[in-house]
């Protein structure tokens, strides 16, 4: 009985988050980064052509495919520009609908989110037993941010869920060596093959590879147990650089590339890494591009404060603000119990540390666009937190409880707004553009909820458009002109401003704006203003 109590409280909990990860994916329009991976993935299936989205590996994007496949989205096979322009004409001018295409090819990242919500529950369960599973699948289940980005087709959910599971493997090969470290590797092998930013855990993972090696073996001589630690972790090392090569002759068997005439010139030992790892000559160029984007200057947004460059500090800032406040809680109790109870310690570098690495690099990096750099930090630190329960405190399960309850609460009145969701302590999602800004609030999502908006409440108003993302207005029917492309003077009637247009402090939105009455809102994410006539202000 209790274990038929526990699997029902597992599919309770995935139901849940499915109903709400689907329910966003219907409702939101393309967020920035989505047509460029949906256009990828169409091209990488009908033409075997690796020249799209070179940045990132193509594995997370054959998974996107399979829901495009499958809803027999229409190519234009004479069309060709650039990557960013790709997907836009594969969803508004190639006789597709927009809104099934995109459905389709959000599903398998769901489909694949909720698999990894199995590998935080037996993860955790592994450590601290069935109550500890299900309060770490409860956290992750209700995650804002895990719910945002797992309704999405990108990148950021899948790296870290194989992450993950990479992790959980070495975990479980510390007793059974075979089968769990060549399957190991291959969930390494599938996280390099999605996203280059978990090449950073390479090292961090070897070295738990052969731990158990070495240890089963130290008492035969020292040598003997290096060569075979050794041993192990090159033989995860190659089973992981198998599955990315596998990915790239998935597209194109026989790998034909050429390098964009555009690829940046790397040096130092960032380009003697580039040239020398035993990976596809497009992977390698594909980390070139991505060494070029972190030389490059970008502006961020943090408290109200626009500016050039990065902060360290950022997204830990950004994470405080976007983290239900119950779930940092059981984060640091989790954590704590990892570092203080006897029996956990061993599984605190299985836990802890990738995160830490993973969290120090993306801090490291020149982009603050959002915590979905860190989105691997909610996903380990939910395991963290099922070891909470461990401690044997009197009022340990009702603490647990009552923070979970907290958590779930907090993730369900969000609903269906999850991207630019915030915790009470910073006033809910209706205050985070004020904090924050890009993926964490306005990415473009609310496109299709803004032409609802305008047809029931304005309709046969003039209306003018500042909007920041990937969707073509004019495929959800609005009609909108471009408030940027006039004198201030003529803009009057109904001004719609996406809300990191004003995070990014344009002198030409801040004068519409400053003379505009506010008047209603679009998800968190778009303002909208009502401007009067010239002659009437």
């Amino acid at each position: 009985m209790r274990s038929v109590a526990v699997a029902a409280a597992v599919v309770a909990l995935l139901a849940a988050m499915a109903a709400a990860m689907v329910t966003t994916a219907v409702q939101q329009t393309p967020t920035i980064d989505e047509p460029v991976y949906v256009g990828a993935s169409v091209l990488y299936l009908r033409e075997h052509d690796l020249r799209d989205n070179p940045e990132h590996p193509p594995l997370g994007k054959l998974v996107i495919g399979i829901g495009t496949e499958a809803a027999g989205v229409r190519l234009d096979r004479a069309y060709s520009g650039p990557e960013e322009a790709v997907g836009q004409h594969l969803l508004y001018a190639s006789g597709n609908d927009p809104r099934r295409v995109m459905l389709a090819a959000r599903l398998p990242m769901i489909v694949l989110t909720l698999l990894f919500g199995l590998v935080v529950f037996a993860f955790a369960r592994d450590l601290a037993g069935a109550s500890g599973g299900l309060l770490a699948l409860g956290l992750y289940a209700f995650s804002p941010d895990v719910i945002a980005h797992g309704s999405l087709a990108t990148l950021d959910v899948a790296a870290a869920g194989f992450v993950l599971t990479a992790a959980w493997l070495l975990w479980r090969a510390r007793g059974r060596p075979l089968p769990y470290l060549p399957l190991a590797g291959a969930a390494l092998g599938a996280a390099l093959a999605t996203k280059m930013n978990t090449l950073v855990a390479v090292p961090v993972f070897l070295v738990l590879a052969g731990v158990p090696v070495w240890s089963a073996y130290r008492r035969q001589g020292g040598a003997k147990a290096v060569l075979r630690a050794t041993a192990a972790a090159a033989g995860v090392a190659a089973i992981a650089v198998a599955v990315v090569w596998a990915s790239y002759l998935a597209v194109d068997p026989r790998l034909r590339w050429t390098a964009p005439p555009d690829l940046p010139s790397v040096g130092g030992l960032r380009g003697l890494a580039a040239d020398a790892l035993p990976l596809p000559r497009p992977y390698r160029d594909g980390m070139r591009v991505q060494f070029g984007f972190e030389d490059a200057t970008w502006t961020g947004f943090l408290f109200g404060r626009h500016y050039q460059g990065s902060l360290w500090y950022y997204l830990p800032a950004a994470l405080l603000v976007k983290t239900p406040l119950g779930m940092l809680a059981l984060w640091l109790a989790g954590a704590a119990a990892l570092v203080s109870v006897r029996r956990l310690r061993p599984a605190a570098p299985y836990v802890l540390l990738p995160a830490a690495v993973l969290l120090a690099a993306a801090m490291a990096g020149s982009r603050d666009l959002g915590v979905r750099y860190a989105i691997f930090v909610p996903v380990f630190l939910a395991v963290a937190a099922g070891c909470a329960v461990t401690f044997r405190w009197r009022w340990t399960p009702v603490a647990a409880t009552a923070l979970a309850l907290f958590v779930a609460v907090s993730s369900l009145r969000t609903f269906p707004y999850y991207l630019p969701y915030s915790n009470e302590a910073f006033g809910g999602p209706s205050k985070t553009h004020l904090r924050l800004h890009d993926s964490n609030v306005d990415w473009g999502q609310d496109l299709g909820r803004l032409a609802d908006r305008l047809r029931d409440r304005y309709a046969g108003q003039r209306v003018w458009l500042a909007y920041k993302g990937s969707g073509v207005p004019s495929g959800y029917g609005i009609t909108a002109s471009n408030p940027l492309s006039v004198p201030p003077g003529e803009v009057s009637g109904i001004l719609a401003v996406s809300d990191s247009w004003i995070a990014k402090a344009d002198p030409r939105i801040l004068a519409l704006i400053g003379t505009s009455e506010p008047i209603d809102e679009v998800g968190h994410s778009i303002t909208i203003y009502r401007r009067p006539a010239s002659g009437a202000r």
